[in-house]
């Protein structure tokens, strides 16, 4: 299939990762993409856990940056606000940019996920029939922000 990336440098294409512990909703989002003809690369974390884990580079998958996370909050083990928590106060991860992904439209959970610094709270519900209009809400996001660069000359990995 021909298609796009979204954002991609000279050498590094942006790399989605998705922590969502329902394979339903994670295999619609990744449809949308491939639905979009967006190519990116999309791993998949099922709850915060595993989700700093494969950040800290303790899983056998290797991500490079750039790379965006969407976050839902109402996971096991550990939730999507617990999840940012521990991102942010991570010297290496903190800096990443991160979205919610959730179904819940809570004020207090909204506020929670502002106060962790996420770059936007985007509820499952209005994202779209089989979520089209978040893929074009990042592609949007994507096209007109500039991601930090890079502090090393090398490609680094997360972790």
């Amino acid at each position: 299939m021909t298609g796009r990336r979204l954002h991609e440098t000279e050498t590094r294409p942006l790399t989605v990762v998705l922590i969502e512990d329902d394979d339903g909703e994670a295999k619609a989002v990744e449809r949308a993409f491939r639905k979009s003809r967006i190519l990116n690369r999309i791993v998949r974390a099922v709850d915060g856990v595993e989700g700093l884990a494969l950040l800290r580079g303790e899983t056998e998958h290797k991500i490079e940056q750039p790379l965006v996370l969407l976050v839902d909050i109402n996971m096991p083990r550990m939730n999507g606000h617990e999840f940012l928590t521990a991102l942010r106060a991570d010297k290496n991860l903190k800096d990443l940019i991160a979205f919610t992904l959730t179904t819940s439209m809570d004020a207090h959970d909204i506020e929670q996920a502002y106060d962790r610094n996420v770059a936007g709270y985007l509820v499952k519900e209005r994202a779209g029939e089989d979520f089209i209009d978040l893929v074009s809400t990042l592609e949007s996001f994507w096209t007109v922000v500039e991601f930090p660069v890079l502090k090393q000359k090398e490609p680094r990995y997360v972790g």
